[in-house]
């Protein structure tokens, strides 16, 4: 019998999924290039940076998001260079829900396990958009999943043991480390070392599943957490001031975040923009051109405003700031500056200065 329905995160307010390229929190890929550099090397790490069109070393603010595609693309070159058809579950211990910033602050914040899984569903929107969190009991068991908007993408295997490992930290956060469910589900086809998994996760493993996800008894849902130290008290309105920009991103706002985060990585083009989207370049310009506006702009918007955070804060030259964004010559980005601001790079920096 089921005592609980099965919750699903609502979009905030005004918010049209439709219209929503599925993201998620930057926290999401943290540790995983330190854990890719000592596994298997740096030049590992650089060469599946560069097939994800995004560098993940760079990805260091907690309050930015990245597609989907770009962590099934990392995935899928890791195991193309490595021959590792397993690279996803060697680094699962290793992912933790603690690690995920102030979403997972709030969500570790609840007192017992049941409670923290209705916090995920109370506020999964200012985590990712795409992705289902499904919280169900049935007599005397719990299923705890999640459904990545990233299933069906090249890679994707690696991502569905990536979520487990997060399952498994957050379920371990109320119970021990050492603590095993009664079983584990997987979406993704039986591979041929099955038992490796079983192996390594501690229990047995169903194959061809709706999506990843924990059973355990329903007793364990009123165990309090392990660790008694007391953190923030953080509130949904909280995550609202952080993250509020990934729970109400449209398209505009994704485009403008993965051009922001190119820029870190030197090198910005429509092409790479639509690449980490999984769209085309024309599927781009056409939805831009819907809303008003054209790459060209957004590109010029998140320049300038970088441009204004450096000439402000930072002590860097003008020709410095130049190259950090991309510019030809120190020249050109001074007529772009002037051509909106009215002022020179130089003028502005006295200005705020002053």
């Amino acid at each position: 019998m089921v005592l609980e329905n099965r919750f699903v995160p609502k979009p905030a307010p005004g918010v049209d999924l439709s219209r929503h390229y599925p993201v998620v929190s930057a926290t999401a890929v943290a540790g995983i290039p330190e854990f890719v550099r000592e596994s298997f090397g740096v030049r590992v790490l650089n060469r599946a940076n560069r097939d994800a069109l995004l560098d993940l070393n760079v990805v260091t603010d907690h309050n930015s998001f990245i597609p989907h595609a770009v962590m099934c693309r990392f995935a899928e070159s890791i195991e193309r260079q490595t021959g590792h058809s397993d690279y996803g579950l060697l680094l699962a211990p290793h992912l933790s829900i603690e690690n995920y910033g102030c979403w997972g602050e709030y969500v570790l914040g609840a007192t017992t396990l049941q409670a923290a899984a209705k916090r995920v569903v109370r506020s999964l929107r200012f985590h990712s958009i795409g992705d289902r969190f499904e919280f169900c009991v049935e007599g005397e068991m719990a299923r705890i999943a999640y459904r990545s908007a990233a299933k069906g993408k090249p890679g994707y295997s690696h991502v569905a043991c990536g979520i487990l490992g997060v399952l498994l930290s957050f379920c371990r956060a109320y119970l021990t480390r050492q603590w095993a469910p009664v079983r584990i589900e997987l979406d993704i086809p039986r591979p041929a070392r099955s038992w490796h998994y079983e192996e390594t996760l501690g229990c047995p493993v169903v194959f061809d599943a709706a999506s990843p996800a924990v059973w355990l008894e329903t007793y364990h849902l009123s165990a309090r957490k392990t660790d008694s130290s007391s953190g923030r008290r953080l509130t949904v309105c909280d995550l609202a001031q952080s993250r509020g920009m990934l729970s109400s991103a449209d398209l505009l706002g994704v485009v403008m975040e993965q051009v922001r985060l190119q820029l870190f990585s030197g090198s910005v083009s429509i092409e790479r923009v639509a690449l980490t989207l999984d769209t085309s370049v024309r599927s781009l310009q056409r939805d831009l051109n819907r809303d008003g506006t054209s790459f060209r702009d957004l590109t010029g918007a998140v320049r300038l405003r970088r441009a204004r955070n450096l000439l402000a804060e930072t002590t860097l030259s003008v020709t410095e700031i130049a190259a950090d964004l991309g510019y030809s010559s120190p020249a050109h980005f001074a007529r772009a500056f002037r051509k909106i601001t009215g002022l020179s790079p130089t003028e502005f920096r006295a200005a705020v200065k002053f």
